[in-house]
């Protein structure tokens, strides 16, 4: 489950330079990365970089908000510290995980053929790439990012498991809408955002 593949291509390779360049690659050639860079059994890049966005989101999120921090001692560095230790170990893998196990269940329902369980865990850890920014406490901001990312999945399980736009949207809508939506805070980013855009207009009016 946890291999890394001898030879990678894209951008699988070790180290932070090849979490840079997948990346990169994600957000910008989306496309062409998922159809080069998914490989069968080849988890250990994505878990990785998944747990990478995840730490990014978390601290982004502490340094933009501190009354985020869980009080688990005296100092908010220490809790913040303990948090993001526990995000990187237990919290973020096991979100990945889970929402591939669902992920792979309505896949089942919805595409009859399909690639293996592996690829999808990479699909979901590498479609979450925009959310490394996302924890900064700007409504617009997060829902870009939450809306790209969800975007990203559905274009990479259209190109890794070879169906349509359709299919494709139709399988990712729940897992998107519980990740980005829900526990990456999309959705209250963007109740918060058209809350803000009524108040401006009721300010025009008066």
């Amino acid at each position: 489950m946890t291999t890394w593949v001898d030879t990678p291509a894209g951008g699988r390779e070790r180290g932070p330079r090849g979490v840079m360049r997948a990346w990169i690659s994600v957000i910008i050639a989306p496309r062409q990365f998922f159809a080069n860079a998914v490989a069968p059994g080849d988890q250990a890049p994505g878990l990785v970089f998944g747990i990478t966005i995840a730490t990014a989101y978390v601290a982004g999120l502490f340094a933009g908000n501190p009354s985020h921090i869980p009080q688990l001692s005296n100092d908010p560095v220490t809790s913040a510290a303990i948090t993001v230790i526990v995000v990187m170990l237990l919290i973020a893998p096991a979100i990945l995980h889970l929402t591939a196990a669902l992920q792979t269940i309505l896949l089942i329902l919805i595409v009859p053929d399909r690639a293996g369980v592996s690829e999808t865990v990479q699909i979901i850890a590498y479609a979450a790439a925009p959310c490394i920014i996302a924890g900064v406490p700007i409504a617009a901001l997060r829902v870009i990012c939450t809306a790209y990312a969800a975007t990203l999945l559905i274009i990479g399980i259209r190109e890794v498991h070879a169906t349509s736009t359709l299919r494709a949207t139709l399988a990712a809508g729940i897992p998107a809408s519980l990740l980005f939506g829900s526990a990456l805070g999309g959705i209250s980013a963007g109740v918060e955002l058209f809350q803000s855009l009524e108040i401006l207009q009721l300010c025009e009016i008066i």
